[in-house]
């Protein structure tokens, strides 16, 4: 289903509940966007615990029709107000929830809106206050590659996006580390026991992991092999 305000819906659980139970075939999109409260706050949208409160009233309510489905997140990298340090927090609070978003968008001004005026002038034209925007393609990459921590390729540069950001800490193996070092003997997922090489990357999606199976469609096997 396509997403909805969250922020409004919670408001309501007759909403929500007719929602789960008669318009949402299996996923439903919504938009948090960000954790940071200070890039929150130039989106105009509400705090990140709005949308934790819609999630946890919507996964109640779809229990409660008895319909397994889930809410897909979807998360923006380079937004103006946005830095190094507000996309290690929001890949922080991925790792925390379990999150590995495959709903992964750069900003990309867009006429006639409020955004856009912050991107080309660094000025919030509601306060008249100077904003911070990445607008080097670099940092735009780096910012994109904090959202996909998890991502093999993409640990080279989230491991100069926390340099920058002054967040070695959060290079190595330990269980809130995001990457490994890049001369560790054998590069492995942080938290992953050595002693076995890296599996293939699981496939990428807005569940935490012990939901992407609701990406298989139910019933299916694989084909026989000739001869079996």
């Amino acid at each position: 289903a396509s997403g909805v305000r969250y922020d409004l819906a919670e408001r309501s659980p007759e909403y929500v509940e007719e929602l789960a139970r008669h318009h949402v075939g299996g996923h439903l999109s919504v938009a948090p966007e960000h954790v940071s409260p200070r890039v929150l706050e130039k989106m105009k949208k509400p705090g990140i615990e709005s949308y934790e409160r819609f999630k946890e009233m919507f996964a109640c309510a779809s229990n409660g029709a008895g319909k397994e489905q889930y809410e897909i997140p979807y998360f923006i990298s380079g937004h103006p107000g946005s830095t190094l340090e507000d996309m290690v927090e929001l890949a922080l609070w991925l790792k925390a929830k379990g999150y590995r978003p495959r709903q992964v968008q750069d900003f990309i001004p867009t006429p006639m809106s409020m955004a856009s005026a912050m991107y080309w002038t660094g000025i919030d034209p509601l306060t008249m206050t100077p904003v911070y925007t990445a607008r080097g393609l670099r940092e735009k990459k780096l910012q994109k590659a904090l959202l996909l921590y998890w991502n093999q390729e993409q640990w080279p540069l989230t491991r100069e996006a926390l340099v920058l950001a002054g967040r070695r800490d959060l290079i190595g193996h330990g269980p809130k580390c995001l990457v490994p070092p890049e001369d560790a003997p054998q590069a492995r997922a942080p938290g992953k026991p050595p002693g076995k090489p890296p599996g293939k990357p699981k496939p990428a999606s807005g569940f935490p992991r012990h939901q992407a199976e609701a990406h298989v469609p139910r019933g299916r096997k694989p084909p026989k092999t000739a001869g079996r």
